[in-house]
């Protein structure tokens, strides 16, 4: 392959910022016009340091390789962006895939955050560990397909109900892991949603259910004789990327529970508080408060432990709206604390994605479960039940935290910076 000269590529660099100036050429032509995307991103980086007069080196400074990014991450790079990276742990977590103790990286700009769960993390850990069990397994997409009357729609229900054995075959042929094991068919009026629930081994399973779904639908098309039409492989009854009912009650991705039950000493000498206490201020908080507010989460702040974690392992942050919707729940036992976080949509995988980005890849494998698992799948498990145990310990923390009145102390000690 010939390599360019300093001068030629100083020349090619040039050239390359003449065009853009003068408009000849393209933010997004730029990869094919340099032939390689690390070059096509600093050009990119200097005709906007030159246009605004500004300096982008930090966003300049970045371990990531674009050549192999570029399609698959990000169109038009101009380099990374930067977020701290902490870490909580020891947490001892008893699950069907997660077994002993974990360190947790969680990347974050929001001072406390880290502190706070790691002190939720300590009393878990102290009091014998967190249980996390996934209870359902299942990725959908559910296309909406219009009939000409709710008696050609129900007919189309029922066709897809009685061939879902052929439809599972069709999967087979886009997807290795993937496999269809489910589809839940809605109708209003005259249109149909079939929901179709994929496994998807150790991927989140979004492109996957995306590819198969589409070939579902041409299978439709070409083998139901009756009148229909595919709108779209989306429908918005998946539902993906908004909170949604349906998920809640339903699922999509991993519905896990991880439990504790906190030893009373330790929320007195740890959290300088009670069972009680804390008991009263979630159903007063998180169950009355939200309610009254009609949210439809039941829970003090798991988003910030889902953005954590998600942002540091490579999962679609996007999906943080669907996979913090949750449930805190508590019970005074005895001299003990029993509480549990429920997530009925929680979306991660450890391939695919920004799953194999350099730090992200880190991050998976500090907590092993980078990669494909043996059998495929078990990784992608493993990690949910790990996600599970950290929001418990964060909704413990947040709860201790209000009703001793240190949230606010908290924040303006390590939450407070530059403006």
């Amino acid at each position: 392959m010939y390599l360019m000269s300093n001068e030629e590529l100083s020349s090619k660099v040039e050239e390359a910022l003449s065009k853009l100036e003068s408009g000849e050429l393209s933010f997004s032509k730029l990869d094919s016009f340099l032939g390689n995307p690390n070059l096509a991103a600093l050009v990119r980086r200097l005709f906007l340091e030159r246009k605004y007069n500004v300096r982008l080196t930090s966003i300049a400074s970045t371990v990531i390789d674009f050549v192999g990014v570029v399609g698959h991450n990000i169109e038009n790079p101009i380099g990374a962006a930067q977020i701290p990276l902490g870490v909580v742990g020891p947490l001892k977590v008893q699950g069907d895939y997660a077994r002993g103790e974990f360190y947790v990286p969680m990347a974050t700009t929001e001072g406390a955050l880290v502190a706070g769960v790691n002190r939720g993390v300590k009393a878990v850990t102290m009091s014998g560990g967190a249980r996390s069990k996934v209870l359902y397994d299942g990725m959908t997409r559910a296309p909406i397909i219009w009939t000409p009357s709710v008696v050609e729609a129900q007919s189309l229900a029922s066709w897809i109900k009685g061939n879902i054995g052929a439809l599972r075959e069709e999967v087979k042929k886009v997807t290795r892991h993937g496999e269809l094991v489910d589809v839940q068919t809605y109708i209003v009026g005259n249109i149909l949603w079939p929901r179709f629930v994929f496994r998807t081994g150790d991927a989140m399973g979004m492109n996957i259910a995306t590819i198969a779904s589409d070939l579902l639908c041409s299978y439709i098309d070409e083998h139901y004789k009756g009148e229909h039409r595919c709108l779209s492989v989306s429908g918005n009854l998946c539902s993906d990327k908004k909170p949604s009912s349906i998920n809640r009650l339903l699922g999509r991705g991993k519905y896990v529970v991880s439990e504790a039950i906190v030893k009373g000493d330790v929320l007195r000498d740890l959290m300088r508080t009670t069972p009680e206490s804390v008991d009263f201020i979630n159903k007063s908080k998180n169950l009355l408060g939200n309610a009254v507010a009609g949210s439809p989460s039941f829970n003090g702040h798991v988003a910030n432990i889902i953005a954590a974690i998600f942002i540091a392992t490579g999962q679609d942050v996007a999906q943080v709206v669907e996979s913090s919707m949750a449930y805190t729940w508590t019970e005074v036992r005895g001299n003990d604390l029993y509480i549990s976080v429920t997530l009925p949509s929680l979306e991660v995988g450890t391939v695919g994605g920004g799953t194999w980005l350099p730090t992200q890849r880190e991050a998976l494998e500090l907590l092993g479960v980078a990669g494909g698992g043996n059998p495929p799948g078990v990784n992608a498990l493993k990690l949910a039940e790990i996600v599970a145990a950290v929001a418990l310990a964060g909704e413990l923390n947040l709860l201790a935290s209000q009703v001793t009145g240190e949230l606010a102390k908290a924040h303006e000690r390590l939450g407070r910076g530059r403006g």
